[in-house]
């Protein structure tokens, strides 16, 4: 058996892996333990539910605008043309342009966390779906990252606008803040991510949609929350 490090020792007399915890109480557990980090972690939180994702008439994908962000300086590459620069730029894009970032792309460039652009330029994007579909880059109208509205959009997401999508096991990740968050921020954009999970909720899914829920850092082991608390 490997042997345990002083930190992990100190860690898992913090909590007790058997346990559900409220969720308040959670997040103050994991802003506690993430402290052993030298960096201030993300906070991450996965939400199992009760659905089949093989089955598209119970895929979950939202978007959530969380109110008090995730902590994080997302970087955004708005693929605009010379009519929305001005206005991608004054919103807070970290990178504007067309066709020189397109050819970026082709080459292997992803280092960006979200591009936002507009209906126009969407047939430059098709050929590169390899490239940003697995990374989850590729722009949606369902999330918002499509639109006519690039300086809107761009502060949306620059504010805290997150998507979110159950992945093959059934379990949507994603992340709600930072170690550096004070619990109630951490609280308070979990609780609305869950409320819009919840919302999405497939008329043709049976049984408990709710599974379990665990809130973790990055360095951090999962903390479980008792769901009927949060119900």
């Amino acid at each position: 058996m490997r042997k345990l490090t002083k930190n992990r020792k100190q860690i898992s007399q913090k909590y007790d892996r058997n346990k559900a915890y409220p969720l308040s109480e959670a997040a103050k557990i994991v802003k506690e333990i993430s402290s052993y980090s030298r960096f201030d972690s993300s906070i991450d939180i996965a939400v199992r539910l009760g659905i089949d994702p093989r089955k598209s008439n119970q895929m979950v994908r939202g978007v959530v605008k969380l109110p008090h962000s995730t902590g994080k300086n997302i970087c955004i590459l708005a693929l605009v043309g010379p009519d929305k620069e001005v206005e991608a730029k004054e919103a807070g894009a970290d990178y504007v342009g067309s066709d020189e970032y397109i050819e970026k792309i082709n080459h292997g460039w992803t280092e960006i966390d979200v591009i936002i652009t507009t209906p126009m330029m969407m047939p430059k994007l098709g050929r590169l779906g390899k490239i940003l579909g697995p990374r989850g880059l590729m722009p949606n109208p369902k999330t918002g990252t499509i639109s006519t509205e690039i300086g809107k959009s761009i502060k949306e997401v620059k504010s805290g606008k997150i998507d979110f999508k159950v992945d093959r096991f059934g379990i949507v990740h994603a992340t709600v803040g930072r170690a550096s968050f004070l619990p109630e921020k951490v609280v308070d954009n979990s609780l609305e991510l869950i409320k819009i999970i919840n919302r999405l909720k497939p008329s043709s899914s049976s049984g408990t949609y709710l599974k379990s829920i665990f809130l973790s850092g990055t360095m951090s082991p999962g903390i479980q929350i008792d769901v009927k608390s949060i119900i």
